[in-house]
């Protein structure tokens, strides 16, 4: 199975000259995700954590409610990509049937082959959580991420999204990919295979916030979104919506919160 990152031979060009030698990069191939025989969808993706991929994907596009729903899963790699290819149970099998969608995603790209305008701004789950999280918590997540980044240390080209739980004050877990999306569906497979529930910590994104990202965090129930970016204005709607806190612009000293601040517990003097 291909790595999580390559080596690539450079040049570097300098005002002194120039000088020849390697610099790692990441790996992207293209990762399809067939059911019952069927191809769904295929993503750019760094090929590392597939079968976190498969489930995390399979449960924020709302295709199954819980990981053991996938009967079968199944990684095969082809010349041309890998293939995740999954078997569902009769009633979800015959739910995707009736969808039958079909979409080819690039790494940068999140709402590929939707078939409608309200299709894409769908209402999101409404999140019920009593999670109050201290900025000193959120400062500390910021401040350890770069520590669970092993590809983003080699290659400085890669995403990550995280889940801190304040019950073990750390990371439960941290996944890594090209895509900010393909990220953060790695999470979700990661904690569903865990059983650990989102509504009880927070998410932390290397990414600016759009909507779908908002939309798999409501999916999973989790109260509260962190980015090191900017949200956009439907990021921001879609959030309002889904009870869900958004901050962003966050470093290991200050971020803003845009939505359902509440959760943030500030002391005012």
């Amino acid at each position: 199975m291909k790595g999580a990152s390559v080596r690539a031979r450079r040049t570097l060009v300098g005002r002194d000259g120039t000088d020849l030698g390697e610099r790692i990069v990441p790996e992207e191939t293209p990762v399809a995700f067939t059911f019952d025989r069927t191809t769904y969808a295929v993503m750019m993706a760094t090929p590392a954590d597939l079968e976190d991929f498969a489930i995390g994907f399979s449960f924020t596009e709302r295709l199954i409610m819980q990981a053991d729903e996938i009967g079968e899963l199944e990684t095969v790699e082809l010349s041309n990509g890998i293939e995740l290819r999954m078997v569902l149970g009769s009633v979800r099998g015959e739910q995707l049937a009736a969808r039958s969608r079909r979409f080819a995603g690039p790494a940068g790209c999140g709402l590929c082959g939707i078939e409608s305008l309200d299709e894409a701004v769908m209402a999101p789950p409404k999140i019920a959580s009593s999670l109050a999280v201290e900025p000193a918590t959120v400062f500390r997540a910021m401040q350890e991420l770069s520590n669970h980044q092993p590809v983003n240390a080699q290659t400085r080209g890669v995403h990550a999204a995280g889940f801190w739980s304040p019950a073990i004050n750390g990371f439960v877990a941290v996944r890594e990919d090209v895509g900010r999306h393909n990220a953060l569906d790695k999470l979700a497979g990661a904690l569903l295979r865990a059983d650990v529930s989102p509504s009880n910590g927070f998410i932390v994104l290397t990414s600016r916030v759009s909507i779908e990202l908002v939309q798999k965090c409501a999916v999973l129930g989790c109260p509260l979104l962190v980015a090191i970016s900017v949200p956009t204005s439907l990021a921001l709607k879609t959030a309002e919506a889904a009870n869900l806190t958004l901050a962003a612009i966050a470093r290991d000293d200050s971020f803003e919160v845009f939505t359902h601040p509440e959760r943030i517990a500030v002391h005012v003097d």
